[in-house]
């Protein structure tokens, strides 16, 4: 009888300790996970509890400490957290799934094939493509517009380069925003050729464009978003920050975000215009768990690729040049004096070294005196060692690592070879500041953050060129290139404490990997796939 009830009271204690465990939404375990926390860097399990880590540690604790609804056994394979692209262009990756898609084309002629294709498929009564660059064909020049004035006389034709900082129309889409060989535009260049219009357009002049294209309606809005977010998703991508939104765009986002329908998190600066500042000056910074609304995008200068970018002495491969800054210099300083004054970020897009000397001193000299502002430099490609001096707290570099190996065939061209040693420098950067921010700029570049993650490790192209490295020097680690693609990011957005680490008490974003990009050899990273995504502890992909 004692025996009896000795097993009596044994399987009623196993069973009163059953019950005592903490009921959670889901546990993860036997995993290989790389928590980006410095308290804790490496783990094997965590618990998830309404859309939040509430504990991470080693499998055999957290199996004895809760039970989960939905239990997963990852079978050793690796998790890192949700991944951050901090400057990129979400929602032009959503509208451009519904133009013609001009990335890797090898000539001009290659362009007029795929916009002939397009045009042919769809019927479009305005024809619209992004992606070009003519530093990727034989004959390294600008296009013009006669072949397309020949194909399409009365169909306007857009095709924008890859950067966004270019772009080419014909003579149909010319007619309808006015533009003749006279027409004059401040802060870019409308480009002539023998006293005629070659249908090229370098930065603000292209405005005059925009600003003739058919707006898209808000249902094709929305599932170029949703589209977007499906393809980020797969990447691992569960936060992005959008580099310059109107105001209807943001709005349609949180409506988006609000029904679900959208479920990414988004970091939405706010297009640089007069009347979005005075706006959301008014209104003030808006945030919710999945949209934060708190920072102005505002352009410096162009970009290297199309000679726009503003240097402190001449392109080495183009007589006098200088680049053009896209807002003038008192009005950038005047703009950053209001903003210094209100509770909003500040993030300028500057890649020439002179362009780079304005913003980096001006926000010095605005936020003397002011701590944590962490006001963005966006791109800071060429920065001259003389700026180093002045990198504060304040000061936030966002760089974005493939922009080097895509310009490294002929960067040094533009610059020459002493201005190369100060281009692209993310580790004397990283040095200087303790933090970077890691971001791809999509479309320009790839969405795939694993070929950001190999070109701030590796510095070679996907094809693992050079061999040695684009000035290795410059290139950051593996723990370093996973910060700047998650907590560094966080943190550039004033987010840290709610992304950016599997770590308790944030949101429960995870990524789990084919492979450790941690360990494996360097060459295997860009193979590197995700095999789900989790936002807020729900599978997403």
């Amino acid at each position: 009888m004692k025996k009896i009830m000795g097993l009596l009271l044994g399987g009623l204690s196993l069973v009163a300790c059953k019950q005592e465990k903490e009921k959670v939404d889901l546990l993860v375990y036997n995993a290989n996970i790389h928590t980006v926390d410095s308290l804790l860097p490496k783990a094997t399990a965590f618990a998830v509890k309404e859309g939040k880590f509430i504990a991470v540690g080693a499998s055999h604790d957290i199996q004895e400490k809760y039970h989960g609804i939905q239990q997963l056994d990852v079978k050793g394979k690796t998790i890192v957290p949700g991944l951050i692209d901090a400057h990129c262009h979400f929602y032009g990756l959503g509208m451009q799934q519904q133009n013609v898609d001009l990335v890797g084309t090898k000539s001009f002629d290659e362009v007029v094939e795929r916009v002939v294709a397009f045009q042919k498929k769809k019927q479009v009564k305005f024809i619209r493509g992004r992606g070009w660059d003519q530093n990727d064909w034989e004959v390294k020049e600008y296009p013009t517009k006669a072949i397309f004035d020949s194909l399409f006389p009365n169909i306007p034709v857009v095709i924008t380069r890859v950067d966004g900082h270019a772009m080419l129309a014909n003579q149909a889409a010319l007619d309808l925003a006015k533009i003749t060989k006279d027409t004059k535009v401040s802060g870019g260049e409308i480009v002539l050729k023998d006293g005629a219009l070659t249908g090229v357009l370098i930065d603000n002049p292209m405005s005059l464009i925009e600003a003739i294209i058919p707006k898209p309606s808000s249902k094709e809005q929305a599932q170029g978003l949703k589209e977007a977010e499906a393809i980020n998703f797969s990447y691992g991508l569960t936060t992005v920050d959008d580099a310059g939104l109107a105001p209807e765009v943001i709005q349609l986002i949180d409506s988006l975000q609000k029904t679900k329908e959208l479920k990414i998190r988004i970091y939405a600066m706010i297009s640089n215009t007069p009347e979005y500042v005075a706006t959301y000056l008014k209104k003030g910074p808006y945030r919710t768990d999945v949209l934060n609304v708190s920072s102005f995008k505002v352009y410096g200068d162009g970009a290297l690729g199309s000679r726009g970018a503003v240097l402190k002495k001449p392109y080495t491969d183009q007589e006098n040049h200088y680049g053009a800054m896209v807002i003038g210099v008192a009005e950038f300083k005047k703009l950053a004096r209001k903003l210094a004054a209100s509770p909003f970020q500040m993030n300028t897009h500057a890649i020439g070294d002179s362009a780079n000397a304005v913003v980096m001193n001006t926000y010095y000299e605005v936020l003397k005196g002011k701590k944590n502002r962490r006001w963005r430099v966006e791109h800071a490609q060429v920065v001259d060692s003389l700026e180093f001096d002045i990198l504060d707290d304040n000061l936030i570099m966002s760089v974005q690592p493939t922009h080097a190996t895509s310009d490294m065939y002929w960067a040094e061209h533009r610059l020459g070879t002493h201005r190369i040693k100060g281009a692209y420098a993310y580790k004397t950067l990283l040095n200087k500041t303790g933090k970077l921010a890691l971001g791809t700029d999509y479309p320009v570049e790839q969405v795939n953050p694993f070929y950001t993650f190999y070109a701030a490790v590796a510095r070679k192209d996907l094809q693992q060129y050079p061999k040695e490295g684009f000035y290795k020097n410059e290139a950051l680690t593996r723990e370093e290139a996973l910060k700047g693609m998650t907590l560094w990011a966080a943190y550039s957005n004033f987010e840290e404490y709610e992304k950016g680490s599997i770590t308790q008490g944030k949101f429960a974003d995870f990524v789990i990997l084919n492979q450790d990009i941690m360990s494996i050899t360097e060459d295997e990273i860009p193979d590197t796939k995700v095999m789900s995504t989790y936002l807020g502890g729900e599978k997403v992909y």
